[in-house]
């Protein structure tokens, strides 16, 4: 299997430490940016006072994909942030990345073909995201041959379609099974009356790089709504690609040139009539990769990957008699993934080999869910879940067949989710699930929370929550003895223990404080090592890693559209035999965002900065700390249904790596220096 990774390569030294004093001057920075955004807010409130509105805003705020009911964020069981489609267009993030970067204590690798996330100090080279569980208005977007949650421009929605989206820390198995193991992703997107008519989009920025939306949404008098969408991205990317691992003649210098070709094309589609909904999408991208990996020719713009994937749900509401609700659905998803690997021939290096790699993956499956309110006090949530993947194929081929494995399996799960109120200041949040695969048997987790408000303005919450992840096709079955890796049908599901405590906290002027630490324990994990009986790489059950860390948050909002937040993460995660920190994990990140209104209601300034520590690579070299500045002016209202932004990304050409995977001879993989994107928005 080419996409999942080999054997890392041994690594190189980096000039790399982490810079204490420069922390230090951007956090200085950071606060007296807040700082200037506060004082700008509290002059301006002098006009009117919002503190009370501002308060019911924060509070308020109704969620349903922490507990799958309807409840207030400061009354969930867990620590949520939510970015709004109104900061995804003020801050010009481009794509879900973008979004996720910009929340307190998340990261990102990119090595120019996928986007990986981490959170809490961990994120494993090759588990594409698989311990994050991805949403899109609660379908479950993560595929079921590779368990991947495809956040990059491989993920299925256009931003401009995102209601807002809701950042779920920590573990939710005990309401969604797999994969919701560090994290839940959950994306609300818009609906018809959000559009009102026609939309046309478009854009274009650094690296030839061009994107276009039409989209149409309504609501009708008779309760129709509609939303129908459509978006082409085109980029050719980087076109002069330097890798010093590579620097000789033969591999033209460590030049690589015109192959970082990107692209997609992407539908969307939603229609609710009643207690009827209905939505699907689809998306094809395919990404060259100028990286060489998998020890592929160098400098070679055939070597690419194709991914696919298209999903549709259809969604029932219901209220039975004596205060019963019953939600149902019905769903299937589709994935296809190929990747193009050129080789140079083992006999004639002059000769290339194209090695083809594929899977494929069909599902159906359906829940059901009831609700009730019993004796002023419970809010009961009972619920099942099946699903059939009719297909699970992976195939590996060139001149010969190395892979060639097909098959199915099923899983279920039964839930139950109860909210006591045991008096108005102090709320318990318990469930559980048990859930069964084909694969390895069941598995039960539960989850604890408990929400006490001493003060109007203090909440207090201490949570419990046990997850697993179930091995995957990949992991369980994949063996191709030409890259030395065997299949292990043998994995168990590996588990996390997460305990945490914090409190928010309102400290005037309309600004919020949240500060939570946390304990993490990840037993069992799956990881690919060498099995010193025969030389081969196999999928095996560690003993696993320890997360713990605190996190700290400031956020204010103000009359005439001010906004700010700033976070910080400080964060360890060690391997549990050794006490040794592990790869890809930095051990500060600190971050800003802030909007400011230039001219009322018209024109804004976008302006976010993140900083990274070092990250530990593979090879045991560091890949250097990192600090990044974006800037987007935002205008509207100017002419009426006129949307009109441009950005400029990594504003000070901040030169900084991510480190690289197994599959890679790079230790650290240059990311992208200042760039800028242009967009106009029409509504008719």
């Amino acid at each position: 299997m080419m996409k999942m990774g080999l054997r890392a390569q041994p690594g190189r030294s980096y000039r790399s430490f982490f810079n204490f004093r420069l922390l230090c001057s951007v956090s200085l920075d950071f606060l007296f940016v807040f700082a200037m955004v506060a004082t700008a807010g509290w002059a301006a409130e002098a006009k009117e006072d919002l503190t009370a509105l501002s308060i019911e805003d924060l509070m308020e705020v109704r969620i349903e994909s922490v507990s799958k009911f309807d409840q207030r964020l400061a009354d969930a069981p867990a620590f949520v942030t939510i970015v709004t489609s109104d900061d995804i267009k003020k801050h010009g993030y481009r794509n879900l990345p973008d979004i996720l970067q910009s929340v307190r204590g998340s990261f990102v690798r990119y090595d120019r073909n996928y986007h990986y996330l981490g959170l809490r100090g961990f994120s494993r080279a090759g588990d594409y995201n698989s311990r994050f569980l991805l949403l899109v208005d609660g379908h479950r977007m993560n595929d079921n041959v590779f368990d991947q949650s495809a956040i990059g421009n491989d993920f299925i929605l256009d931003v401009d379609l995102i209601d807002r989206v809701e950042i779920i820390r920590g573990p939710s198995s005990s309401l969604y099974g797999t994969n919701a193991f560090l994290g839940t992703i959950n994306i609300r997107t818009k609906k018809g009356k959000d559009l009102k008519g026609l939309e046309v989009s478009g854009e274009g920025g650094t690296f030839t790089t061009y994107k276009g939306r039409l989209s149409y949404g309504n609501r009708f008098e008779s309760g129709l709504e509609i939303l129908l969408s459509g978006s082409r991205y085109e980029s050719q990317g980087d076109q002069r690609l330097y890798y010093k691992e590579f620097d000789s003649p033969s591999t033209n210098n460590g030049i690589v040139k015109d192959a970082d070709d990107e692209n997609y094309g992407s539908l969307f589609g939603s229609l609710s009539f009643g207690n009827l909904s209905l939505e699907g999408g689809y998306i094809r991208r395919q990404k060259e990769i100028p990286t060489a990996a998998f020890e592929t020719v160098f400098n070679n713009d055939d070597t690419k990957t194709t991914d696919a994937r298209a999903f549709g749900d259809l969604k029932y509401r219901h209220q039975l008699p004596y205060g019963v609700g019953v939600q149902g659905r019905v769903y299937y998803d589709h994935y296809y993934y190929r990747g193009d690997y050129i080789y140079a021939d083992s006999a004639d290096p002059s000769l290339l080999v194209k090695n083809i790699d594929k899977a494929q993956t069909q599902s159906m499956g359906g829940e059901v869910q009831f609700g009730k309110a019993l004796f002023g006090r419970h809010n009961f949530i009972l619920g099942a879940e099946y699903q059939y993947v009719f297909k699970q194929d992976q195939l590996n081929y060139d001149t010969s067949v190395y892979v060639d494995d097909r098959r199915r399996s099923k899983n279920w799960g039964l839930y139950l989710q109860d909210e006591f109120e045991i008096f108005k200041s102090l709320r318990v949040n318990a469930g559980v699930r048990y859930d069964h695969y084909s694969s390895f048997g069941g598995t039960v987790n539960p989850r604890v929370g408990i929400t006490y408000t001493p003060f109007e303005r203090t909440i207090l919450k201490l949570l419990y929550g046990q997850a697993f992840r179930a091995p995957n096709v990949y992991e369980l079955y994949y063996q191709d003895p030409g890259i030395s890796q065997k299949a292990n049908p043998n994995l168990d599901p590996e588990t996390i223990r997460t305990v945490e405590i914090g409190m928010f906290q309102y400290l005037g002027f309309n600004v919020w404080g949240t500060m939570n630490l946390y304990y993490q324990r990840i037993r069992d994990l799956i990881a690919q090592q060498e099995d010193p009986k025969d030389g081969l790489l196999v999928f095996q059950n560690i003993e696993g890693v320890v997360q713990k860390g605190l996190e700290l948050e400031l956020e204010g909002k103000w009359t005439g559209g001010f906004r700010s937040r700033v976070s910080y993460a400080l964060q360890r995660t060690e391997d549990k035999k050794t006490g040794t920190g592990v790869a890809n994990s930095p051990a500060h990140l600190l971050k800003l965002n802030g909007i400011v209104p230039i001219v009322s209601e018209k024109l804004f300034l976008g302006l976010e900065g993140r900083y990274s520590s070092r990250r530990k690579t593979l090879g045991g070299a560091h890949s250097g700390d990192a600090f990044v500045t974006n800037v987007t002016l935002f205008s509207q209202n100017v002419i009426k249904g006129i949307e009109v932004s441009g950005s400029v990304y990594n504003l000070f050409n901040n030169k900084y790596s991510d480190p690289g995977g197994g599959e890679h001879v790079q230790d650290s993989i240059r990311q992208d220096g200042r760039s800028f994107r242009f967009k106009l928005t029409y509504r008719f």
